[in-house]
């Protein structure tokens, strides 16, 4: 096993956009690359954007139609999926940056002298600093009624797991996802109805509810605003039989539940961040309330979400309040 070091300036959990903009931004500020660690429990960096973004899909740097300008030292323009990976990639090569690939972080716990001990399932390092920038796609929203076995197959949570294709499909949800889907899912030929339990589409971003009820006036999809199912089942066909509260039954050949991901509760209030309705709370420079634990990404955008651009900017601001409370750093 390779030789660690015995202290590392900040030890980063989670290898997603916040995360390498952290460690880029604490080596542009004169931070050596080899006192900074990046651990990541997917195979890969970046993996929600690998596991949940089609190929196709537009990666936006301003969510929601919310400009958000550079202040970091990484900035990106709507790029598509490879374009967005192929940037954190060479960001990652340009800083020289260290990261862990299949080290889920299992425990943080302070030390005595103020340092952390950062333990995944394979090895503990001892760091000045942790930032927490994990994301909360990893583990998507189940709805609230159950997905009997035999259903299992005909369901997903994303549109990249399994292939979908000129098939009756129904998308759940009333976000941004859940119109890119929709989008994803016409394109490739598929017959297409959202289902959303509110009767206006208040949680999207004007672009993609402009598209969305745009397709639909071309009956490329259909929208079924305020209904919410009641349970699902399997049919003689092979197929789910979906059942509304209102009563009315509809095949389909598959689901995709777009309900959004949740905080990774258990994880954070096990290291001992107290978390709050609204998610975990957080100072102005993204510091939790544990001294030198910092939680940047989804993690601190709040229930609006953020963009790439934020989670960039975020960790620019994360970044001067760890070197001017925390680290040493040259410039």
């Amino acid at each position: 096993m390779e030789e660690r070091k015995s202290l590392y300036e900040v030890v980063i959990v989670g290898a997603g956009p916040a995360g390498i903009s952290l460690a880029s931004e604490a080596v542009t500020r004169g931070i050596s690359p080899q006192d900074i660690l990046i651990l990541e429990k997917a195979p890969d960096h970046s993996w929600s954007i690998r596991k949940f973004y089609p190929d196709e899909k537009l990666v936006t740097a301003n969510y929601k139609g919310i400009d958000v300008g550079c202040t970091g030292v990484l900035c990106l323009n709507d790029s598509s999926k490879d374009e967005t990976l192929d940037y954190l990639s060479e960001a990652i090569e340009k800083h020289q940056l260290t990261v862990l690939y299949e080290h889920g972080v299992e425990a943080i716990e302070k030390l005595r002298n103020g340092q952390y001990v950062v333990c995944s399932g394979k090895e503990c390092f001892v760091t000045k600093t942790v930032a927490i920038a994990i994301g909360v796609l990893g583990k998507p929203n189940k709805p609230s009624y159950p997905i009997p076995s035999d259903v299992n197959k005909f369901v997903s949570f994303d549109v990249t797991s399994k292939k979908i294709q000129n098939k009756k499909v129904l998308v759940v949800g009333g976000g941004d996802s859940a119109s890119e889907y929709v989008q994803y899912l016409s394109q490739i030929g598929n017959q297409v109805t959202l289902s959303y339990r509110r009767d206006e589409l208040v949680r999207m971003n004007d672009i993609n509810r402009k598209t969305l009820l745009d397709l639909s006036e071309k009956k490329k999809c259909r929208l079924a605003l305020g209904t919410d199912i009641k349970e699902i089942s399997a049919n003689d066909e092979g197929a789910v039989l979906v059942t509304f509260k209102s009563g009315k039954k509809e095949v389909y050949e598959h689901i995709v539940y777009a309900l959004g991901g949740s905080t990774p509760k258990n994880f954070l209030e096990a290291v001992g961040i107290d978390m709050k309705k609204e998610g975990p709370e957080v100072s102005d420079f993204f510091e939790s309330k544990k001294e030198g634990i910092f939680l940047l990404g989804d993690l601190s955008a709040g229930k609006g979400g953020g963009s790439i651009n934020l989670a960039f900017n975020n960790s620019h601001k994360a970044m001067e309040e760890m070197c001017h409370m925390y680290l040493d750093c040259k410039r």
